[in-house]
């Protein structure tokens, strides 16, 4: 078996300009990320799959070929077609949805790991851990505080 050199620097172009894409704060641009990734394991897929040769059907042949094609890289990308279909429909309504809400397509930081980020980088005091006193062991079976239904009054006489 003889690897090509062209589809596999194709392969490789389409995952990094994906994974540069998705690493993007625009969420189209993430969109378009996810689908260049997705074509490039398509393109691998069949790459991998072998050479071309006959159909898999029984008593068919195509241009002298000898072999016969493996139809299982044809089915995979079929169903990986599929699959990024559904991904790229579901992001892109997750696009829609934050642009609706906040009208702003850029992914901005998260408050809580800003904060987390400032607390972490000041020097605080290591707080320790008192392991004096064992810890409290509750049994599971009996009512607590804040279940939502009333504890039995014939268990509790």
């Amino acid at each position: 078996m003889t690897t090509y050199l062209v589809p596999l620097v194709l392969i490789g172009g389409l995952t990094g300009t994906g994974v540069y894409l998705l690493l993007e704060r625009n969420l189209t641009r993430m969109l378009l990320g996810l689908l260049l990734i997705g074509n490039a394991v398509n393109l691998l897929i069949l790459v991998m799959g072998g050479d071309s040769g006959n159909p898999p059907v029984r008593g068919r042949t195509s241009h002298g070929q000898t072999g016969i094609a493996d139809p299982l890289a044809q089915g995979m990308v079929l169903t990986s077609i599929v699959i990024t279909m559904g991904v790229a429909a579901f992001v892109l309504a997750l696009i829609y949805r934050a642009y609706r809400l906040t009208t702003v397509e850029e992914v901005g930081n998260d408050p809580e790991d800003s904060r987390l980020v400032q607390l972490s980088s000041t020097d605080a005091p290591a707080v320790e851990e008192d392991r004096s006193e064992p810890a409290v062991v509750t049994d599971a079976d009996a009512p607590a505080e804040l279940d939502a239904l009333p504890a039995d009054p014939v268990e509790q006489a």
